[in-house]
């Protein structure tokens, strides 16, 4: 082989770049622009300095913030050895988003000099001086996902170059800035809102992609029912500050997140047991029950079984509890987990709502017995997370509410999350209506104290409500979309701004499986695994997709892959009851295509950047399929013989979007479909609509 010296390889590297600028091909990796060139400008970046450093980087002179950091290195030797894997010395891996990013560099006061790369791009370090702080806004360098900084060359051997990495925050954006298609958007947008003229409530959503909030939105009003279930036509609109009950979607962003910072600061141990924690009572005053379709294993057996829970358990549903005690109904079998006029609930602990009936919530979860040996099976229980509520509290000496405000909320800016609205500043038009006749169910559910009023600014659960004072770590939170969606945001860096929240390690830990034949469930956290949950999270998202539902009509989801949040929140029930002898639980507003939530990130992948080619023509025959597959619902379902009803409504609704799309210019197949769906209604029953439809196509 023959060999080339160093300065025969640059000249010849010189030369090669030159013949490259002349004939616009690219010049190799590694070779020098010859003198004279003016410099090369990649395609849609800042040009490069004449001098061969990054040329948009603007540096000053500054303190440093206080607060926490993503990452602070000490160069040379960041990771605090040296060994044979010399290259990481000078180089650290941090989590970022294109188009934002400061830097705070401390380079020791002897320093005369050090290069600084970002992602490969050299930045002008001549006019950071040693002994002083430089802030360099870095943005312009900055990728999606994971960034790379190199601090090389330090003179004079022996100082030292500190760094300190503040985490990525949310800024503004359009959803081209994140190579989202707005055409999935708007076919989302024409859904919600044909289903909000067809009868449904409303609803909140709000997008945050790549660190920028892309996509907020808001349709229906706040109130859109009267108790006797008539429309309510004088109610406001919703707007995106509008608050709604996250029911459990509380469990991650109080519990969970409480926890995982703990975790984190080495506050508490998972494997910490509860039992010692929140003293032996826990363990002293439990009851025996003998539960229906459950076998006893006898009080002591049972006891020894809660002496030896851990925080690790209850976050995964395995400890034992029931799903349902109902502390707060004065009439409940405990045997029978049912609600019982005349029995008398050997674990109430009143109705009253206040920090006296929350103490006795606590007493009355001492004195619950287990209903089968933690670990061998997964109960989805509130007590789980009422539980770790009052953990938390013992752990920080204070309030759950006022813990999450001052390590969360107030750091983070949020200003439209909290518990008890209306003790906070907020009216009731300030929040979505739940149920139309409290806690009753239109008339089928009764108990002591119950609720007969229009819910709105309280909390619906009644666990939450009427035993634990609005505040519990299982629901209570209220929340707009936009709030909720840059607090889940943290999920996929662990911090915001200068604020450390959670370490890798830990997030890992929280929303890694926790076991394989269960991956649908991290600890707390809903996942997509094998797709294990595609009713919320859709068909497309990642298997590490996170998140949770809401029984008032809530979903969040967290996808690190895409670096995409989802916030979609409705209040579904705050609509009459469809048939209170039948299902007490069925709401109206279940009815409609925009309470499954899950649609929305199913046709939000449609449109991102990932998947090839416009999404136009893909949605066109997803609305027929869908417009298709309600009406299979339709059929099967025996009460929706009149046109009235709000399936029925629904499946309107999907074919007047379809029809919408198929009637403007040029969109021939959307218009095939749309006339092929006619073929889906009743003659009869749907009259009045096929006739509105063949004018509209």
């Amino acid at each position: 082989m023959t060999k080339i010296s160093r300065r025969n390889f640059l000249k010849a590297s010189a030369l090669a770049g030159a013949a490259a600028l002349a004939t616009g091909a690219a010049v190799p990796a590694g070779a020098a622009a010859p003198a004279g060139a003016a410099p090369a400008a990649a395609s849609g970046t800042p040009a490069e300095a004449e001098n061969g450093l990054f040329s948009s980087v603007r540096v000053t002179r500054c303190s440093l913030p206080a607060g926490g950091w993503q990452a602070e290195p000490t160069f040379p030797d960041w990771a605090g050895y040296v060994d044979d894997t010399l290259a990481m010395n000078g180089m650290y891996t941090f989590f970022g988003y294109s188009g934002q990013g400061t830097l705070y560099l401390s380079p020791a006061a002897g320093v005369t000099e050090f290069a600084l790369f970002v992602n490969n791009r050299e930045v002008d370090t001549r006019a950071m001086a040693g002994g002083a702080t430089w802030a360099a806004d870095v943005s312009a360098c900055m990728i999606n996902g994971l960034n790379t900084i190199q601090v090389s060359g330090i003179r004079p051997a022996g100082q030292t170059v500190q760094v300190h990495i503040p985490y990525p925050e949310v800024i503004e954006g359009r959803p081209a800035d994140a190579g989202l298609d707005p055409a999935v958007l708007d076919v989302i947008d024409r859904i919600v809102a044909a289903d909000v003229a067809h009868g449904f409530t409303s609803a909140q959503m709000a997008v945050i992609k790549d660190g920028r909030m892309v996509y907020r939105n808001a349709w229906g009003t706040v109130n859109a029912y009267h108790p006797d279930g008539t429309p309510k036509t004088d109610s406001p609109a919703v707007t995106n500050d509008t608050l709604y009950d996250l029911a459990s979607n509380t469990k991650m962003y109080s519990v969970n997140y409480a926890l995982q910072h703990l975790v984190t600061h080495g506050q508490v141990d998972l494997d910490a047991r509860i039992a010692d924690l929140l003293g032996s009572a826990f363990v002293d005053d439990t009851i025996e029950i003998t539960y229906n379709g459950y076998e006893n294993p006898g009080l002591e057996t049972v006891k020894q079984w809660k002496s030896e829970l851990t925080i690790r358990d209850v976050l995964r549903h395995q400890a034992g509890f029931p799903a349902d005690p109902q502390y707060h109904n004065d009439a409940f079998d405990q045997t029978a987990q049912a609600a019982a006029p005349g029995v008398p609930n050997v674990l109430y602990a009143g109705a009253g709502g206040d920090e006296a009936t929350r103490s006795r919530t606590l007493q009355a979860i001492f004195k619950t017995p287990l209903m089968y040996q933690p670990g061998s099976r997964t109960l989805y229980s509130d007590v789980d997370y009422m539980l770790l509520d009052f953990v938390i509290e013992q752990v920080t000496g204070k309030r759950l509410d006022d813990y999450l405000s001052e390590t969360f909320w107030k750091p983070m800016g949020l200003q439209h999350i909290t518990y008890r609205p209306l003790d906070h500043g907020f009216a009731p038009n300030d929040c979505a209506a739940t149920e139309l006749n409290g806690n009753t169910r239109d008339g089928a559910i009764s108990f002591t104290g119950v609720r007969t009023y229009t819910l709105q600014g309280e909390v619906h659960d009644e666990k939450a409500y009427y035993a634990m004072g609005g505040v519990s770590g299982h629901a209570g939170l209220f929340a707009n979309a936009s709030d909720l969606a840059v607090l889940a945001s943290a999920m996929l860096s662990g911090g915001y701004g200068n604020v450390k929240l959670f370490s890798r390690n830990v997030m890992d830990t929280f929303t890694a499986p926790k076991i394989e034949s269960a991956a649908n469930w991290g600890l707390g956290w809903w996942r997509e695994g094998d797709l294990a949950r595609p009713w919320y999270f859709g068909t497309q998202s990642s298997s590490g997709t996170v998140g949770h539902q809401g029984w008032t009509g809530t979903l969040s989801l967290i996808d690190p892959a895409e670096r995409l949040v989802v916030v979609y929140l409705t209040n579904k029930i705050n609509s009459p009851v469809t048939d209170p002898a039948a299902n007490p639980n069925q709401f109206d507003g279940n009815w409609y295509t925009a309470s499954t939530l899950g649609f929305v990130a199913q046709l939000l992948y449609q449109g991102l950047k990932s998947r090839a080619g416009s999404p136009d023509a893909a949605l066109d025959a997803l609305l027929a399929d869908m417009a298709a597959e309600h009406f299979k619902l339709v059929d099967a379902e025996p009460t929706a013989a009149r046109a009235d009803h709000p399936l029925v409504q629904s499946a309107y609704a999907m074919l007047e979007v379809l029809a919408e799309r198929g009637a403007q210019p040029f969109r021939f197949a959307a218009r095939r479909y749309a006339q092929q769906a006619l073929e889906l209604l009743d003659p009869v029953r749907d009259a009045d609509e096929l006739a509105a439809l063949r004018e509209q196509i």
